[in-house]
């Protein structure tokens, strides 16, 4: 693995850790905004009912996620055959010209 290659691991690994991080901050505080709306649980309650709201929201965030990963490969993968083939049409149209050009040319010689 090349020193760049290592450098955008790295800062992968760092995104990946912030993001989470922020996810987690994010379903604590959905957790808070909908356990203090059920006044009449007592405060252990409370922390449990959390607790899954926050492993809810962390695996619905994980699969969408993973989903969208997996589409973005899909989607490379389409883009990058339509560019090959673009790239083909468009030598085989080069080919298609210099064949004409020099067709013309040599007919225009022998004339």
């Amino acid at each position: 693995m090349t020193a760049r290659e290592e450098e955008r691991a790295l800062v992968a690994e760092i995104e990946g850790h912030l993001l989470l991080a922020s996810a987690r901050e994010e379903c604590r505080a959905a957790g808070a905004r909908v356990t203090n709306r059920l006044g009449w649980l007592t405060d252990s309650q409370r922390e449990d009912l959390e607790r899954e709201l926050e492993t809810e929201y962390l695996g619905l965030a994980r699969t969408s996620w993973r989903r969208t990963a997996e589409r973005g490969v899909e989607l490379r993968h389409e883009y990058e055959a339509r560019y090959r083939l673009l790239r083909q049409r468009q030598l085989a149209c080069f080919i298609l010209f210099c064949a004409l050009l020099t067709a013309t040319t040599l007919l225009t010689l022998a004339a």
